[in-house]
């Protein structure tokens, strides 16, 4: 009888955390959407590459840096630098709360992430960028994806 309980609560976790991920091919939709392709001359699968290299698609993921400020989101923006967690000292670049970033419709993170590759070193400023996307060939994040 606690077989079919446990199996059943696994599932629901299973459930639970799955619905913090994104389809690599419905996040390339949403980007499109967004008009990010060809933003600042950086491509869908530039920004596919970042959004799997800082969280694996996760929309949720927070992350703790040793300077005691947190990356949040699919993109993993900066706390310090770019949204305000009322938890460290803060610029808010982006004039938007860290938690915001972590929204399901990730319009308030791919507006901050626009800000942040509109300025000086576009996507460079992400280091996981620069050594695992740039200058790589990445037409292999769109393969499969239809836009329309």
């Amino acid at each position: 009888m606690t077989s079919p309980l446990l199996i059943s609560l696994v599932s629901c976790l299973i459930a639970v955390n799955q619905a913090n991920l994104i389809g690599r091919c419905d996040l390339a939709k949403v980007l499109h959407q967004e008009d990010l392709d060809g933003f600042e001359g950086y491509s869908l699968m530039d920004w596919l590459c970042l959004a799997f290299v800082e969280s694996d698609f996760n929309i949720t993921k927070v992350n703790e840096n040793t300077d005691g400020s947190f990356d949040y989101g699919i993109f993993q923006i900066n706390s310090h630098y770019w949204c305000n967690d009322y938890q460290s000292h803060t610029e808010n670049n982006c004039q938007v709360d860290c938690q915001e970033l972590l929204s399901p419709n990730l319009l308030a993170i791919i507006n901050c992430a626009k800000k942040i590759v509109s300025g000086a070193g576009g996507m460079k400023n992400w280091v996981k960028w620069r050594l695992h996307c740039a200058g790589r060939p990445l037409s292999y994040w769109m393969t499969g994806c239809h836009l329309a």
